[in-house]
């Protein structure tokens, strides 16, 4: 390990490692013993190396975060949503897709996770994530994939309190 300050290497010692909420990632506060500075690392596990996606044309290619990490970026461009919700949400697929699948996993599988998180997250970043990722026969399916988008933030709005009701 290199410090980041100093650049000294294999100077460090762990002070305090955490399993993140689905395991998939360790992270250490370490501390470097030569500038005594402080610095975190994560760690993922090795298993990833091993897990398959089977496309939808039927080829296999390994798993890759930051493929995964890159289309949920370009969903989110420009909109609140931070770096470390598109970090947590991967996080999060990761552990679900350790637990639950052995050695493949379907891009279907994939989709329809980060589907169903990204539209509690953000509702646009979510439309621009299905645009991508469905196949719409027509102009009018994508529409009603929107209005549904639209339904579902009017029924879940909060109550709005004004200044000016009385």
């Amino acid at each position: 390990m290199r410090c980041p300050s100093c650049k000294e290497i294999d100077k460090d010692r762990v002070i305090d490692s955490r399993l993140t909420e689905g395991g998939a990632v360790v992270r250490r506060r370490r501390q470097c013993e030569a500038c005594r500075r402080r610095f975190t690392t994560k760690e993922r596990l090795e298993e990833e190396l091993r897990l398959t996606v089977i496309k939808r044309e039927g080829s296999r290619v390994p798993y890759d975060r930051a493929k995964i990490i890159d289309g949920i970026s370009h969903a989110c461009y420009k909109l609140p949503v931070t770096g470390e919700e598109i970090d947590r949400l991967v996080d999060e697929l990761e552990s679900d897709i350790f637990q639950n699948h052995d050695r493949e996993v379907t891009s279907e599988q994939i989709g329809e996770y980060l589907i169903r998180r990204l539209r509690d997250i953000d509702s646009v970043a979510y439309v621009r994530f299905m645009s991508v990722y469905r196949i719409y026969r027509d102009v009018d399916e994508f529409i009603d994939e929107i209005q549904n988008v639209r339904d579902r933030a009017i029924n879940h709005a909060p109550e709005q309190d004004t200044l000016f009701d009385e």
